[in-house]
């Protein structure tokens, strides 16, 4: 209790409590700058694609004779035995591993017969191609995400191995009908499974929150495996969100492999030269 000091006159004085301001409330974080404010220490992808070749060219040779190949999506499909390809990446901070698995088994079986009926011919054709590569890799900018802050960016160089695996198995046979007892088969097949040194960067940028487009490009090879050993990807798209850590990718790619083993008399190599669309499903963890 305060008293007043006037002479001869004595009030008591209560003290008045006094009221605090209410605590403002925080504003609510954009989920993308949570993104960009708190990068994981470990961070991975992995995606899941199909590469739909729009054309296929390319040309085998087996101890110096050589036929030419030229497909369109419809024969590949209509030939396709299997096939599978996966891509995955893992870092720690900036530094990590990439990876990139494929493998297509195409096959065909035909036979004819002449006009007369007097032969026979029946050929088929087993084709492999596997490409497999492991490169280590360094970041520079945000971190790989489904959801951007748009204008973010990251460029991504990486350098290691491509193991390749090409496989060619030809037969043909054409038979006498009747009382007509020829019989004629030859047969032939193209083996190599080799390693190339590979260097390459890939890159994105965020347009809006949920969209960015993305390129890719690399290189193997430069003859240390052949007289001619080369081969590479360039690859352009955009990628849609489609949930918080899994985006949708459609791209155009081209592939080129083109291998030749160099000797001087019946020499034996193997180009393949493809160019399609390819769709993924990639997962960030």
């Amino acid at each position: 209790m305060i008293t007043t000091g006037l002479p001869g006159w004595t009030e008591p004085l209560e003290a008045q409590p006094i009221e605090e301001a209410p605590a403002e409330s925080p504003m609510p974080v954009p989920e993308e700058a949570r993104i960009e404010a708190d990068p994981k220490v470990w961070a991975s992808t992995v995606e899941l694609y199909g590469f739909l070749p729009i054309r296929l060219t390319g040309t085998t040779t087996i101890r110096g004779f050589s036929a030419d190949t030229d497909l369109d999506l419809g024969d590949l499909i209509s030939r396709l035995q299997s096939a599978t390809s996966a891509r995955g990446s893992v870092e720690y901070g900036r530094i990590g591993l990439l990876t990139d698995l494929s493998y297509a088994r195409v096959g065909d079986q035909t036979t004819r017969t002449t006009s007369r009926g007097r032969f026979t011919g029946q050929g088929s054709l087993t084709a492999i191609q596997g490409m497999y590569d492991l490169a280590l890799r360094y970041r520079f900018g945000a971190p790989e995400s489904a959801i951007g802050k748009p204008g973010a960016y990251s460029v991504i160089p990486y350098a290691g191995i491509r193991l390749l695996q090409a496989n060619l198995d030809v037969s043909a046979q054409v038979r006498g009908n009747g009382d007509r007892g020829l019989r004629v088969e030859r047969e032939g097949s193209f083996g190599r499974t080799w390693v190339q040194p590979l260097v390459g960067t890939q890159a994105t940028v965020f347009l809006s929150p949920k969209l960015r487009a993305f390129a890719r490009a690399d290189l193997g090879g430069w003859g240390l495996s052949g007289a001619r050993d080369l081969s590479g990807n360039a690859q352009v798209g955009l990628g849609y969100a489609v949930g918080n850590n899994t985006d949708l990718n459609v791209s155009w790619r081209y592939l080129g492999i083109d291998y030749d083993n160099g000797a001087s008399s019946r020499a034996s190599g193997y180009t393949s030269y493809q160019n399609g669309v390819e769709v993924g499903l990639k997962f960030f963890f």
